[in-house]
């Protein structure tokens, strides 16, 4: 069932990233920056790219849960066992600075697990995606899909993650560009005496957790607040790539639709073995 609806999402993530691009490129848009209640800045890209997505999966039979949607009392979300959690621009501080580190995350949430996502990075061209049963897939230069487009088609032209030339000879850190905290680096140093050669990565948004489903960073902790809509997508890819979203210091992964959007502090490595 979910790899019909595995198209549906790249659809939706591709013309978002369109919608955002445009806006991106256009050398008069200020963006229309506003604060919402928490001080995250808002733009015009995050409400259009919203407005896209929503009119795409609002076809579908699942409801949403979207950052700039409408939040609803967990009394009526507790009744939603699949459902779909999409961050429509995440990053938007990386998009505000131009730095065109910034995503659209969509995924499929079946019983509190993320079984299917989307991430698309628009100013890259470049697209992950994965269902639980398929696979995890990334497929560079892609802008829109043609009329004769499949998923089948997508598969084809993308290379399984994690990539072949994922091996490395040193153990690779990736950390947030905006949110470096005290907790974090203590953990980086906890790494430093682990292992002989520790190679540090800053990005930002979701790219992070696509890092190591892509098998070229090792691990991404992040001791900082997420929200639910942040780390979906990339979860269900981290999941179908072998790795796993660990709450920290736990050894069960981060759950979705809680009453509470906010996530724990959590790790995102490869898929630990049960002695």
């Amino acid at each position: 069932m979910e790899q019909k609806y595995l198209f549906v999402a790249v659809d939706a993530a591709l013309r978002a990233g369109e919608k955002i691009l445009s806006i991106y490129n256009d050398p008069k848009s200020d963006f229309e920056i506003e604060r919402k209640a928490d001080n995250s800045p808002l733009t015009i890209a995050d409400r259009k790219a919203h407005e896209t997505i929503a009119m795409i999966l609002n076809e579908t039979p699942f409801p949403v849960l979207s950052e700039e949607g409408k939040h609803l009392d967990y009394e009526v979300r507790k009744g939603w066992n699949t459902l779909w959690i999409v961050d429509p621009l995440d990053g938007t501080k990386e998009f505000i600075k131009r730095n065109g580190e910034f995503t659209v995350n969509i995924a499929l949430v079946y019983e509190g697990i993320p079984v299917l996502g989307v991430i698309y990075l628009p100013v890259k061209q470049e697209l992950y995606f994965a269902e639980e049963s398929l696979g995890a897939y990334k497929l560079s230069g892609i802008t829109a899909l043609d009329d004769s487009a499949s998923l089948d088609k997508l598969i084809a032209s993308s290379v399984r993650l994690p990539g072949k030339d994922s091996r490395k000879d040193h153990f690779v850190i990736v950390a947030s560009r905006s949110h470096l905290t005290p907790e974090t680096e203590t953990y980086i140093n906890e790494m430093k005496r682990k292992h002989a050669d520790v190679e540090l990565i800053s990005s930002g948004s979701s790219i992070k957790i696509c890092l190591v489903a892509e098998g070229k960073a090792d691990v991404y902790p992040r001791f900082a607040p997420t929200m639910e809509w942040d780390t979906a997508a990339g979860h269900a890819i981290a999941r179908a790539a072998g790795m796993e979203v660990y709450q920290a210091g736990e050894e069960w992964p981060l759950q979705y639709n809680k009453e509470d959007l906010l996530n724990p502090w959590f790790i995102v490595e490869k898929k630990r073995v049960n002695h």
